[in-house]
C-alpha cells in the first residue's frame, strides 16, 4: 500500500514552519523528499522517522538485538571494498552470515541508535571539513560508540571517458547540456556535493539532473557509464572499475561503528579481525583508490587500544 505523501503545504504546517523554510530544511538539514513531476513531495513516514532522529535527549530504547547467533548485520553506506569484505567472511565462516543493508550513512546511524544492526558503516564529514562521523554520532547517541576505521577512499566526480563535456572543475557543471546524476539525502556522498556546491555558489536548481537520486556508488557509474549522465559525485574504485575518468576531491574516511555493549559480540570481533589479514589487504591493494593503512584501529575512544 502505498504510503502517504504530504505537499509542501502540508509538511509545512506539520512542522511549524513556513513553506521557505521546508526547501531550507530539504537541502541543508536532510528533510527526505521527492520531486514528482516538479513538484516535492514529501513521504510522511520518513518525515516522522526525520523528526524522530533529529530529537535531542531520545531515550535510550528498551529493545536489543538478541545475543549473537551467527548472523552479522551491518547497515549504512555502501561500499564496493565492504561487499568483497562480506563476502570473504561468509565464506571463510561456515554456518555463520554477515548481511546488509543499504541506507546511506545517516541511515546506518539511525539503525544503530534503535539497535536494529550490529554494525553501521559511515563517512559524515564534520563542519570543520577534516573530522569525520565524531559530531553525528555525539547527536545520535547519549553514550558514543566505538568508531573502527574501516578504510580511506578516494572520493570526487565520475565523468565519461576522455572526458567529451570538458569537465575540469565543478563550475563547468552549470550548464545547461550537463546532465548529474546525485545520491540521496541520507548519504554521506550527497552531504559532500551538497558542501562543494555550496562553497562553489552554485544554485541547486540551477543543476541538470540534480533530483535525479541513485542508491549506490555504482549505480552513479552505471548512470555515466551509460550516457544517461554526464557527472556524478562518487568514489575512484568506481571509475577505476568502469573504466571512466575521475575528478579527485578529498581521501575520507569510512568507518565502523559499534555500541560498546556489543563491540566484543564474537561476529563483530570476526569482522574486524578480518580487517589486519592478507586477504583484506590484498583486495583492497586490486581496486585504486584504497587506502587501508588504518583499517581496524579504533578512532574512538581515541585511547583505546585494538
Amino acid at each position: 500500500m502505498m504510503k502517504k505523501l504530504l505537499s509542501t503545504k502540508d509538511v509545512a504546517e506539520f512542522l511549524g514552519v513556513n513553506e521557505k523554510m521546508v526547501y531550507s530544511l530539504v537541502s541543508e538539514k536532510g528533510l527526505p523528499a521527492s520531486k514528482v513531476t516538479g513538484k516535492w513531495l514529501f513521504p510522511l513516514h520518513l518525515v516522522e522517522q526525520w523528526v524522530e532522529a533529529n530529537t535531542l535527549n531520545y531515550p535510550e530504547t528498551r529493545q536489543q538485538l538478541p545475543p549473537y547467533d551467527g548472523l552479522l548485520i551491518i547497515t549504512g553506506s555502501n561500499d564496493l571494498l565492504l561487499e568483497k569484505t562480506i563476502a570473504l567472511l561468509n565464506r571463510r565462516l561456515t554456518g555463520d552470515i554477515a548481511v546488509f543493508a543499504n541506507l546511506g550513512s545517516m541511515g546506518g546511524l539511525q539503525a544503530l541508535r534503535r539497535n536494529a544492526c550490529h554494525i553501521a558503516t559511515s563517512h559524515l564529514l564534520q563542519d570543520n571539513g577534516d573530522e569525520y562521523n565524531f559530531d553525528f554520532a555525539g547527536r545520535e547517541f547519549n553514550n558514543m560508540p566505538v568508531i573502527v576505521n574501516f578504510c580511506r577512499r578516494e572520493q570526487g566526480f565520475l565523468i565519461q571517458k576522455g572526458n567529451p563535456k570538458k569537465i575540469k572543475k565543478l563550475d563547468d557543471i552549470d550548464r545547461a547540456e550537463i546532465r548529474v546524476v546525485n545520491r540521496s539525502l541520507s548519504t554521506g556522498t550527497r552531504l559532500l556535493f551538497d558542501r562543494e556546491l555550496q562553497k562553489a555558489g552554485i544554485e541547486l536548481k540551477t543543476i541538470n539532473g540534480y533530483d535525479h537520486e541513485v542508491n549506490s556508488h555504482m549505480e552513479v557509474g552505471l548512470e555515466v557509464l551509460s550516457g544517461r549522465a554526464h557527472f556524478g559525485p562518487g568514489i575512484r574504485p568506481v571509475a577505476a572499475l568502469l573504466g571512466l575518468d575521475f575528478i579527485p576531491l578529498r581521501w575520507e574516511r569510512y568507518d565502523l561503528l559499534i555500541t560498546k555493549e556489543r563491540f566484543f559480540d564474537k561476529g563483530i570481533q570476526n569482522f574486524i579481525g578480518l580487517l589486519q589479514e592478507t586477504d583484506f589487504k590484498q583486495i583492497a591493494e586490486s581496486i585504486s583508490g584504497y587506502d587501508v593503512s588504518s583499517s581496524g584501529k579504533i578512532v574512538y575512544p581515541k585511547d583505546a587500544t585494538a
